[in-house]
C-alpha cells in the first residue's frame, strides 16, 4: 500500500517513510539493494547460528577458561591446591605406615 503522494510505504505493520525517487524505481538499483539486503540477513543468521552452536559455546568456554588460568592469581591458587593435596596424600600415607 502506498500513499498517493509516494513519501509513505507501508509493508505488513511496519511503514517506511521517504519520497520515492526515480532510483527506487530502477530494476538495478532494486536488484543492488535487494542484494544488499540479502547478504545483511545472510551475515546476521550467520551471526546467530554461531552464537547457538553448541560446539561454538564450547569453544568459547574452552577459551575462556583458558585465558582464565593464565592468570597469575589463578595459577598461584591451582599451586597452592596442588601442594595442599600433595601434603594430604603424604601425610595419609605416612600416618597409615606408622600404625
Amino acid at each position: 500500500m502506498t500513499d498517493p503522494d509516494g513519501s509513505l510505504e507501508v509493508h505488513g505493520a511496519v511503514a517506511v517513510t521517504g519520497a520515492v525517487t526515480g532510483r527506487d524505481k530502477d530494476p538495478d538499483a532494486l536488484l543492488a539493494q535487494i542484494e544488499h539486503t540479502r547478504e545483511d540477513l545472510a551475515r546476521t543468521i550467520d551471526t546467530l547460528a554461531d552464537r547457538v552452536s553448541p560446539a561454538s559455546n564450547i569453544r568459547m568456554l574452552r577459551d575462556r577458561a583458558k585465558a582464565e588460568l593464565a592468570r597469575p592469581e589463578v595459577k598461584k591458587a591451582a599451586a597452592a591446591a596442588g601442594a595442599v593435596l600433595v601434603a594430604a596424600v603424604v601425610l595419609r600415607i605416612w600416618s597409615r605406615r606408622r600404625k
